[in-house]
């Protein structure tokens, strides 16, 4: 059976596309690798509230270890502008504990009167595994007033005995902290707050710079890296694809063989097949030994007219 050969500039081209593809998702990677531990911080959503207002605020906390788990984060609650009412929502497998300060002047709020503000919250006894990330909610009621913004503090700690201290604040002018404290913008209030507002804005730092523009050409990347590799997969399979029509495509040898003809024998389209010059002869002698004997026999048999005297 002959076997088709697919072409070598299919091959080549498919060898280009692969190669592509593989360049691309390199640089995707590098890119992510690289502005990973900028963007890996602990965040708060929202990052931006009425002053004065009832909110719920949610601390994001990732592990940036390869080889370590987070085991206990640390959030600070400023007194210098204190919350009068402050709760916890419970996580699954962490106990927290609240810490208090009385405050040198009573908060007076539209609740009451309060002697007392939560200065720290301590989450431990959870595990948060590398590359995962863990959500930590709070109820905070009511934001400062006084303030543009309220910066929480955070500290965290990893099982091989790390400690990671985000309170470090933007400077204007100046480059993204490397350790930026969680910080939430407070807005001038339109209306008083009636009622908790619940967040479901994705997790924020509350800061662009360097860091936001690189993580962008990462995401950017690696989406046109995804995209180069359907294109070079889907072209992998129609050369595929054609290699085996061609594969199992039958030749004209192959289907002389299938059919039993030769070579030989096969008249071209357009042409008469010639007669042949020893069927003439072979049907006169037929014909003649039919018709030979039987007229003699018949012109013997005719009755001779008798002279008349």
């Amino acid at each position: 059976m002959p076997i088709a050969l697919v072409p070598s500039k299919l091959v080549s081209r498919a060898r280009t596309l692969r190669r592509a593809a593989v360049v691309g998702a390199a640089a995707a990677t590098a890119v992510l690798l690289f502005a990973g531990p900028a963007l890996a911080h602990i965040t708060v959503t929202p990052d931006s509230v009425p002053a004065g207002s009832t909110d719920v605020l949610t601390f994001h906390v990732p592990n940036e270890e390869a080889h370590a788990d987070t085991v206990q984060v640390d959030v600070q609650i400023p007194t210098n502008h204190p919350i009068a009412q402050f709760l916890v929502q419970p996580v699954p497998g962490w106990t927290f504990t609240v810490k208090n300060v009385t405050l040198a002047k009573p908060l007076v709020t539209d609740d009451g009167s309060f002697s007392q503000a939560v200065s720290e919250v301590i989450w431990s006894g959870g595990r948060i595994l590398p590359g995962q990330f863990q959500s930590f909610t709070i109820s905070a009621d009511p934001m400062p007033t006084g303030e543009n913004q309220v910066a929480f503090k955070a500290i965290q700690t990893y099982s091989n005995g790390d400690v990671v201290r985000w309170i470090d604040l933007p400077q204007p002018g100046q480059p993204d902290p490397a350790h930026p404290a969680p910080v939430v913008t407070l807005t001038t209030a339109k209306a008083p707050a009636a009622a908790v507002r619940s967040s479901v804005a994705p997790a924020s730092s509350g800061t662009s710079g360097p860091s936001s523009a690189l993580g962008l050409a990462g995401l950017i990347v690696g989406l046109l890296a995804c995209l180069l590799a359907l294109m070079v997969a889907r072209q992998n399979r129609r050369l595929t694809a054609g290699a085996e029509l061609r594969r199992s495509a039958p030749t004209a040898t192959d289907r002389g063989e299938a059919t039993g003809e030769q070579p030989g024998d096969r008249v071209l389209a357009g042409t008469k097949e010639p007669a042949r010059r020893d069927q003439a002869p072979a049907a006169s002698k037929a014909s003649a030994r039919r018709t030979g004997p039987a007229n003699t026999k018949a012109s013997s048999r005719q009755p001779q007219r008798r002279r008349r005297g």
